[in-house]
């Protein structure tokens, strides 16, 4: 018996081949477990990091009662790990339970949750279980306890465990349960529970998680999976805001319940956010002191009083309505109120068609404030991406400690299959962008994409860029174009992609943006798509936030160009060009036009084993690459 056959049964591994640098892995995330120790792991596409942390974390967790956690918020990912589990289960022989979980509110079969936002749903769904006006809960509990539907529905989840998310809440709502309610009671006796990022990384919803699990974070094993995502996500989640917008509608809520008692504190504070906003025109922002904000309103009022105040009111119109601005409100004051380290708090002022929308935001610049505790406190925590480089970034950003593990492993794939090439021919730098550069871009990249036999992929920064350069682009295309929509259904992006597919033999080019539907989290293997042109870089406007978060990162850390601006740009960037080597068959040309990726400030982000080469004579080496000079 081989090292490698010796380890796939020592640590779970589910397949009958471990790959050398997959070995390594699962070796590095065994030890950094019994050690209780961090890892931090840059791991490219198709290295199979999914059973590389489940086998040897499930193994740990069973031999020493510990539960896994494994994150991710990418829907195919899900289906990823459920399959993984059960090709663990069959291999091995192994019995334990496992649990797929997304957002409570995606769980819900009830009409129209769907519409609510996040903190609304939960307030509702709290206050129905409370009134008992929910027939999915009532049908599933009585009181503490589960019914005996409940008991019978999940001794047949047992049977068929693990399942996705999707076949579990369909099996429950067969039987009008509620899907996260057995999930919850399943997940107590699971040992491996796979789910969205906010299930560890929100305080509230952990705390309450773990609670009913009767569970503390030293007893998790926690893989973040696509763990570039994370930092956004987290500032994301700790990000709240005030608008003018926000009490205009609370008035009207007010209103409809004829609560005239709050309504003088409504307009006081639209004074207070008009005050703070005076002098400022379209597209203006400036600071706020945290003092001076607090200050203004207790001219209105005792500042906690007045939260209570309206949120008692956002209680009554959540009963008839679901949702509430004055819920959003009475939050926002509440969080105003936290530390300022770690935070920006700024108000702007935009114009939009009918009217003019003045925004107080408390911008959540520092994601450790969250993770880092977490972090500390769990068994072990895992964060693994193809993209998460330098590691050394996100152990920063992310609060990890100094003794953490950081890992770069190179792409298992044949280097031959893959021209990586940086044309320095263009920029999309704003203070270069006219009518020619667009057209420039327009030429290199009709003519690099004419001359692919295949789909190709170009991503922009934005779609205003993308649109400028369609222009010219599509007279000169001899191909097919599908241009991205912004912010498209699940069900428009899946038509969109299956015809684009339909084009692989004739070949046809897809337009889209870095952050868009298409830039991340979509596969196309094998003859799918034969290359991806990323134009230009994905940097942030120098907005006040902006500034501000390169600020905080230059003090913390003295990285701010890198950790606040360039590092989150590459880190898109990386993510759409991986759309094209998907597999060890697949053959592909990466190109990067512009510029600054020659930059060594921006070369430097490179992985380096990808080998990247500058060159203007992109035709003659795309040529080369293809055959097309036999």
């Amino acid at each position: 018996m081989t090292e490698n056959q010796s380890n796939e049964d020592k640590y779970l591994f589910p397949y009958d081949k471990l790959r050398p640098v997959q070995n390594e892995l699962i070796l590095e995330v065994a030890k950094a477990i019994s050690e209780r120790k961090n890892v931090v792991v840059h791991a490219p596409t198709g290295l199979g990091k999914t059973a590389a942390t489940l086998g040897p974390a499930l193994k740990y967790a069973l031999d020493n009662k510990k539960k896994v956690f494994f994150l991710t918020s990418r829907h195919t990912q899900h289906i990823i790990a459920i399959e993984t589990l059960k090709d663990i289960k069959k291999k091995h022989d192994v019995d334990f339970i496992a649990v797929d979980m997304i957002g409570k509110k995606w769980m819900c079969t009830v009409p129209h949750t769907d519409k609510m936002m996040s903190n609304e749903f939960y307030e509702y769904c709290k206050k129905q279980r409370e009134d008992n006006l929910c027939e999915m809960f009532t049908n599933t509990k009585k009181g503490t306890k589960l019914t005996t539907e409940s008991k019978l529905a999940l001794e047949g989840l047992r049977k068929e465990n693990p399942c996705h998310i999707e076949r579990f809440t369909d099996l429950c709502g067969n039987d009008d349960l509620c899907a996260y309610e057995l999930a919850s009671e399943l997940a107590k006796e699971a040992t491996v529970i796979v789910a969205d990022y906010y299930y560890i990384y929100n305080p509230r919803i952990r705390d309450a998680f773990l609670n009913r699990l009767q569970l503390s974070l030293k007893d998790c094993i926690v893989i973040t999976d696509e763990g570039h995502n994370l930092p956004d996500r987290i500032r994301n989640l700790m990000t709240t805001q005030l608008s003018n917008y926000m009490i205009k509608r609370g008035v009207n809520e007010a209103k409809n319940i004829k609560d005239h008692r709050i309504l003088p504190t409504l307009v006081a504070i639209q004074d207070v956010l008009n005050e703070l906003s005076n002098g400022l025109n379209d597209g203006d922002e400036k600071t706020v002191e945290k003092a001076e904000f607090i200050e203004m309103i207790e001219k209105i009022g005792d500042y906690d009083e007045i939260i209570a105040d309206i949120d008692l009111a956002a209680q009554e119109v959540k009963q008839k309505e679901k949702q509430s601005s004055l819920g959003g409100i009475s939050s926002f004051l509440e969080e105003w109120q936290s530390a300022d380290k770690g935070y920006a708090k700024i108000i702007s002022q935009t114009k939009t068609r009918r009217e003019s929308v003045v925004a107080l935001k408390h911008h959540c610049l520092d994601p450790s404030i969250s993770s880092g505790i977490t972090i500390s406190e769990c068994h072990s925590t895992i964060i693994m991406s193809g993209t998460l480089t330098p590691t050394s970034m996100y152990k920063d950003i992310l609060g990890f400690p100094d003794n953490t593990i950081q890992k770069r492993y190179p792409s298992p794939f044949p280097e031959k299959n893959r021209l990586s090439m940086i044309v320095p021919e263009t920029t999309t730098k704003f203070s270069m962008r006219n009518p020619k550069q667009y057209n420039r871009i327009a030429e290199i990249c009709s003519e690099i994409t004419n001359l692919v036999d295949g789909n190709s992929a170009v991503f922009f920064p934005s779609y205003y860029l993308r649109d400028e350069v369609y222009r010219q682009f599509s007279s000169l295309s001899r191909k097919t174009t599908f241009l991205e929509v912004s912010e498209m259904s699940k069900e428009e992006k899946s038509v969109f992609l299956e015809k684009f597919k339909s084009y692989k033999k004739t070949g046809a080019v897809l337009m889209g943006v870095m952050a868009g539907s298409f830039g991340e989290g979509v596969d196309l293997p094998g003859d799918l798509l034969k290359c991806v042109v990323i134009v230009g870089l994905p940097l942030q406007r120098p907005s006040l936030e902006t500034k501000e978060l390169i600020k905080y990162y230059d003090d913390k850390f003295n990285k701010g160009w890198d950790y606040g601006y360039v590092g989150p740009a590459f880190s898109k960037c990386l993510q759409s060009a991986g759309r094209c080597i998907r597999s060890e068959e697949d053959r592909g040309i990466i190109v990067f036009l512009d510029e600054r990726y020659s930059w060594q400030n921006y070369y430097k982000h490179f992985p380096a084993d990808w080998e990247i080469k500058t060159t203007k004579l992109y035709k003659d080496r795309i040529s080369e690459f293809l055959g097309l000079n036999r």
